[in-house]
């Protein structure tokens, strides 16, 4: 029991270590964290099929715009110093979580045709 608080709490302080270190990365690109989810996964997809067409396109204006920064090897916010980025703002990660529940809860109910 006393492990694992200190487990817990030793996990909480690396999460919130590398969540730093990786808005920090983002931020200077301009990018959100669902913005490097990978599309290639079959759940991301379908999440991606289903969003508004305004998520998507802000989606890839943020990814553009990140390649041409470091294309000219620039950082975002020396172009937008006062701008928000709401860079770990949640838009389709609610979707993914929806899709692989209904997919485990179909893999259970079809599991006796194993």
């Amino acid at each position: 029991m006393a492990l694992r608080m200190i487990l817990d709490k030793t996990v909480g302080a690396v999460a919130r270590y590398y969540r730093s270190s990786v808005g920090a990365s983002l931020t200077q690109t301009g990018l959100r964290y669902e913005d490097i989810i990978n599309e290639s996964e079959k759940e991301v997809a379908e999440a991606l099929e289903l969003a508004d067409p305004d998520v998507i396109t802000g989606r890839v204006r943020r990814t553009k715009r990140a390649i041409d920064l470091s294309f000219k090897r620039k950082n975002f916010l020396h172009y937008a110093p006062d701008v928000d980025q709401e860079t770990f703002k949640v838009e389709i990660y609610d979707d993914i979580q929806k899709i692989i529940a209904r997919d485990q809860e179909y893999a259970a109910l079809n599991a006796h045709t194993k």
